[in-house]
């Protein structure tokens, strides 16, 4: 490690190759926790290489948990978080929204690092249990067209550096990973970033999968349709930039701010399933809701796909897909 180190301190970078086996290290535990905590941090203060990006995502996919799920069907939206916004769990309930208009969900998360509450915290609060055994996942999928993969179960990768991660309490390269590294490896994907300078890497990268794909960022640093700001997508078709009025106009920023505990956050959770939120927080989940189901419904107009998913969310399908995924699970002795 301390030659990688120096490398880095060089200011040089690493092959695809190179960064897959530093990061399969990593997992395999064959660094100390001092070595691990300044590799990190290293990533912190420079940018990463296409190279890189793609190496760590190989090791990653190449260690976790497989699961065999219909993988042509499914959809995950995932934040990689680190935008320091603190926004409620927008893309959390936007997988329940989409879930709740009939497609099929295999939501990808983790606990918060660098923000109070993560799509787990929340999930585990409101009583979810995290499972990665094959029958559960499938039976999530058949009865509330969604599955949850708690990341640190599928990928031993998290597990090592998790206690790092937190002690840090800053975004590192896990989080540009996060998204990328889905055990299920859905077709479609809705990915926000927090940087535009990640977005562009993004891109890069699925353009050379079979994937469909919308990668998102506010331009005012979210990794999410924050309806602030203008935002861009990169997808198959391209790249485009949105005014916040195609959605029918422009958030003020404290309208999305989430909970300071685990506990508010969950309660503004279940108040915009419940359809008992501002408008401004309904609105927000609403556009990345048709942001994804666009994803998925490429011939469709994005007034066709916001009102799919507002049929979602106002119809309390959404709730009945979130209640039919905690009644799913296996019961407990």
């Amino acid at each position: 490690m301390k030659t990688i180190l120096k490398h880095l301190f060089e200011g040089q970078t690493f092959s695809k190759e190179e960064s897959k086996q530093v990061l399969v290290d990593l997992a395999l535990g064959k660094y100390n926790t001092s070595q691990m905590a300044a590799f990190m941090t290293a990533y912190c203060m420079r940018s990463i290489t296409v190279d890189e990006l793609e190496g760590f995502r190989d090791g990653m996919l190449e260690l976790c948990l497989q699961v065999s799920l219909p993988s042509d069907q499914l959809i995950d939206l995932c934040g990689t978080g680190g935008d320091g916004k603190d926004t409620f769990n927008i893309s959390t309930l936007s997988s329940f929204v989409v879930a709740g208009a009939g497609y099929k969900v295999s939501k990808h998360g983790n606990y918060g690092v660098s923000s109070t509450c993560g799509s787990s915290n929340v999930m585990e609060y409101l009583g979810y249990r995290f499972v990665n055994d094959q029958d559960s996942l499938n039976r999530s999928l058949d009865e509330a067209n969604i599955c949850f993969l708690h990341a640190p179960l599928f990928h031993p990768a998290m597990k090592t550096v998790a206690p790092i991660r937190k002690e840090l309490g800053v975004k590192t390269f896990f989080n540009m990973l996060g998204p990328m590294v889905n055990p299920a490896k859905p077709k479609f994907q809705s990915v926000g970033v927090f940087s535009l300078e990640l977005a562009r890497l993004y891109a890069y990268l699925y353009q050379k999968t079979d994937k469909h794909y919308m990668i998102i960022h506010t331009l005012s640093g979210y990794d999410e349709i924050s309806l602030t700001d203008p935002f861009k997508v990169f997808s198959n078709n391209g790249e485009a930039l949105y005014n916040p009025e195609v959605f029918g106009g422009t958030l003020n920023a404290q309208d999305l701010t989430g909970g300071e505990t685990i506990a508010e956050s969950a309660t503004i959770f279940m108040n915009v399933l419940n359809t008992e939120c501002t408008l401004a927080q309904q609105k927000a989940v609403l556009a990345n809701s048709a942001m994804s189901i666009k994803c998925l419904e490429e011939g469709k107009t994005l007034e066709e796909c916001y009102a799919i998913a507002e049929d979602s969310l106002l119809g309390k399908k959404a709730l009945d897909s979130f209640k039919k995924l905690l009644n799913s699970q296996p019961v407990t002795a």
